[in-house]
């Protein structure tokens, strides 16, 4: 329970700080938002070409987004040099990759929460179809994401050309992710009424995969920071 309550306290930290200074989602949902716009001047209004469409368009506003929050997720760190004292706190230093990943994933699923009424709203995507799966998915991979792109966030923290390396070195361990999340979507959103038991065999990839790379990201964390 320690090991929780310490978690807590580094995800509430972070994500008072965010309310305060509203730097990093503010940048997040407006990249999110000009995305779809993009999308929307991109793709004819046609219902079956947006109904293939609109998977790849919702993770890939995700996966960019998320990329800028991650980018930031240990700057305040890194500019006021409280990393070293953040590691040497008396609280197992789990607890902090744990609390980062948490105020990430939050950060994600704000950013999903702005995507999706715009994409319903812009592209014309039936994203609402089915809400309990759609829901499912998106956090799923909100956890999975903010657990492996928090490792490598941390590792990539003093070197000087991490926002450009962040991407590269994350996005194929993510490729899995990817798949899975936006097939899960494809299935849902697949004319006329959309296919819920394929999205659930998809969601079932999401939840390997959140089982899998979080043994892995905490094993490596300590090592790396």
């Amino acid at each position: 329970m320690s090991l929780v309550r310490h978690a807590a306290r580094v995800a509430w930290k972070d994500l008072m700080v965010e309310v305060r200074t509203k730097e990093i989602i503010y940048t997040m949902a407006f990249f999110a938002g000009l995305l779809v716009v993009v999308f929307a001047i991109a793709f004819p209004p046609n219902p079956r070409l947006v109904a293939g469409a609109a998977p790849g368009m919702l993770w890939v506003t995700l996966a960019f987004a998320g990329v800028i929050g991650l980018g930031r997720a240990f700057d305040r760190e890194r500019e006021n040099d409280t990393m070293r004292a953040l590691l040497l706190a008396p609280v197992p230093r789990l607890a902090v990759f744990l609390g980062k990943a948490a105020a990430m994933t939050v950060l994600v699923l704000v950013v999903a929460a702005v995507a999706l009424p715009r994409l319903a709203l812009f592209v014309g995507a039936d994203v609402f179809r089915h809400p309990g799966p759609m829901l499912v998915s998106v956090v799923l991979g909100a956890v999975g994401f903010a657990l492996v792109g928090t490792v490598f966030a941390a590792s990539l923290l003093k070197v000087r050309s991490r926002d450009v390396l962040l991407p590269v070195v994350l996005f194929p361990l993510l490729i899995p992710l990817f798949i899975s999340g936006t097939n899960a979507a494809a299935a849902m959103l697949r004319l006329p009424e959309g296919d819920p038991a394929a999205a659930w065999y998809w969601i079932r990839f999401l939840g390997i995969y959140d089982a899998v790379f979080p043994v892995v990201s905490l094993w490596t964390f300590e090592s790396l920071v």
